[in-house]
C-alpha cells in the first residue's frame, strides 16, 4: 500500500484547499496530544474512590448538555458567516478542561475533589456542543463533497499516532510519579496540545456562508416546525442517523464500563492500561488508510457492515477474558475497525445533509447521539451493579449487534452506499 504524502492535499487542489489540508493535519497532532489525556479521565476518578454513577456522569454530562442545547447551538451557527472561530476557540475551551483537572488536586481538598472534577467537566459540555456541530462542518468544507475518505483517513492516522505515541509516554509517567501528582503532570502536560490546535485550526480559510436567517418572533412550535419539516423530506439523513443511533447507544452504553472492568476485574496497572489504549490508537494509521482504500474498491457499504460487526463484537470479547495480554490483543484489532466506523459515519452523514443546512442537519444528529450517550452510560453503570461488569459488556455487545442488524437490511438508503468512492 503507498502511504500518502501526509502534509499536503490530493495533486490537482488549489492553494487555499491545500494549506487548509496542512492546517487540518497539524492541528490534528495538537488534538492527538490532548486526546491522550481521556483514556486516564475516568481511570484517575475511579482511583480516587469515585462510584460507578460518578464514572457514568463522566460520559453523561456533557450529552445531557448536547441534548438540551444541540439545536439551539445549530440554529445559532447557521446563522454565522464565519464558522472557523467558532470551531477553533470551542476546541481551545474544551482542552482547558484537562488542564483545570490537573490543577484542581493542588487547590482543593481530596474529599471534595471527585465532585469538582466533575464540575469542571460539567462546564465544558457548552464548548463540547459547540465543537461537535462545527467540527462536521469545517471538515465537510475543507473536504469538499468527494474528499471526505481523503481527508479524514489523513488527519485522524496523524491524530491516532499522536495519540498512541502520547498515551504510551504519560502511561511511563503514571508509573514513575506518586498518585496524584502522576495524573496531573499527564493533564497539564498534554493539554499544551489544545494551544496547538487553537493556532493551526483557527487558520483555516472556508469561504463565507450565506447564513439562515433566524425567523423573528417565532414561538417554539413554529421553530420546531421549521426543523421537522426540512429534515423528514430527506429519508435518507432520517433512516442513517436512526439506524446510528442504535448503534452508538451499545457503545455510549460499554463507554464508563471498559475502564472500570480494567480496574476492579482486571486489576491491570496504569502501564497496562495504558498499553491497552496504545494499541488501540496506534493500529488505527493503518485502518484510516485500509478502509479509505477499501471504500474505492468495494463501496462503502462494505466497509459500514464489516466494521459494525466487529465492532459490535468488542465488548464480548474483553468480557470473556480477564488476561490482560489478551484483552491488550482485542483492543488493538478493535481499533482497525473503530477506524473503519469513523470514516464510514461521518461520510454517510455529510453524504445525506443538504450543503445550505449542514450545521442544522448536524445539530438535529448530534441530539440523538447525545440522548444516547447520556442515558445509556448511566444505564451501564446500573447494569453493572445488578449484573456485573461482564454481563452489561455483553449487552453492549447486544445492542451493537442490533445496530449492524439494521445496516444490513436492504433499504434504498443503503444501496446508496454500494457505489465506491472515487479514487
Amino acid at each position: 500500500m503507498k502511504l500518502p504524502h501526509w502534509s499536503v492535499a490530493p495533486e490537482g487542489t488549489p492553494p487555499t484547499q491545500r494549506k487548509n489540508f496542512l492546517n487540518v493535519q497539524i492541528d490534528g497532532i495538537g488534538v492527538g496530544l490532548a486526546a491522550a489525556s481521556a483514556p486516564f479521565l475516568p481511570v484517575f476518578l475511579a482511583r480516587m474512590g469515585a462510584s460507578n454513577l460518578e464514572v457514568g456522569l463522566l460520559t453523561a454530562m456533557p450529552a445531557l448538555t448536547g441534548l438540551l442545547l444541540a439545536l439551539p447551538v445549530g440554529r445559532f451557527l447557521q446563522t454565522r458567516r464565519r464558522i472557523v472561530p467558532w470551531f477553533s476557540l470551542s476546541r481551545l475551551l474544551v482542552v482547558s478542561a484537562y488542564a483545570f483537572t490537573g490543577l484542581a488536586p493542588f487547590v482543593v481538598p481530596q474529599e471534595r475533589l471527585i465532585a469538582v472534577v466533575l464540575g469542571i467537566w460539567a462546564m465544558a459540555t457548552l464548548p463540547q456542543t459547540a465543537l461537535n456541530v462545527t467540527f462536521s462542518v469545517v471538515m465537510n468544507g475543507v473536504a469538499g463533497p468527494r474528499g471526505r475518505y481523503d481527508l479524514m483517513s489523513r488527519r485522524w492516522s496523524i491524530l491516532g499516532f499522536t495519540t498512541a505515541v502520547s498515551v504510551a509516554a504519560a502511561s511511563k509517567v503514571l508509573d514513575l510519579l506518586a498518585f496524584p501528582v502522576n495524573y496531573q503532570a499527564v493533564f497539564l502536560g498534554l493539554s499544551l496540545g489544545g494551544l496547538i490546535s487553537y493556532y493551526f485550526s483557527s487558520h483555516i480559510d472556508l469561504p463565507e456562508a450565506g447564513p439562515t436567517p433566524p425567523s423573528p418572533g417565532a414561538g417554539l412550535r413554529a421553530r420546531l416546525r421549521d426543523y421537522v419539516g426540512p429534515v423528514m423530506r430527506e429519508r435518507g439523513f432520517v433512516s442513517f442517523v436512526l439506524k446510528r443511533f442504535v448503534f452508538l447507544t451499545g457503545t455510549s452504553l460499554a463507554t464508563p464500563l471498559f475502564p472500570l472492568y480494567y480496574v476492579r476485574v482486571v486489576q491491570a496497572s496504569d502501564w497496562w492500561i495504558g498499553l491497552i489504549n496504545t494499541a488501540q490508537m496506534a493500529v488505527v494509521l493503518f485502518g484510516y488508510l485500509f478502509w479509505a482504500r477499501q471504500s474505492r474498491r468495494r463501496g462503502s457499504r462494505f466497509v459500514l457492515l464489516v466494521s459494525t460487526l466487529a465492532m459490535a463484537l468488542y465488548p464480548a470479547l474483553t468480557a470473556a477474558s480477564t488476561r490482560v495480554e489478551v484483552i491488550t490483543i482485542i483492543a488493538g484489532v478493535a481499533g482497525v475497525f473503530q477506524a473503519g466506523i469513523d470514516l464510514v459515519f461521518f461520510d454517510e452523514l455529510m453524504r445525506t445533509v443538504p450543503p445550505a443546512y449542514t450545521a442544522t442537519f448536524v445539530s438535529i444528529a448530534q441530539m440523538l447521539t447525545y440522548f444516547s450517550a447520556m442515558l445509556a452510560p448511566l444505564l451501564g453503570t446500573l447494569l453493572a451493579d445488578r449484573i456485573g461488569l461482564a454481563g452489561a459488556l455483553a449487552i453492549s455487545a447486544g445492542v451493537r449487534l442490533l445496530g449492524f442488524a439494521l445496516f444490513a437490511l436492504p433499504s434504498r438508503a443503503n444501496k446508496s452506499l454500494d457505489v465506491p468512492e472515487a479514487a
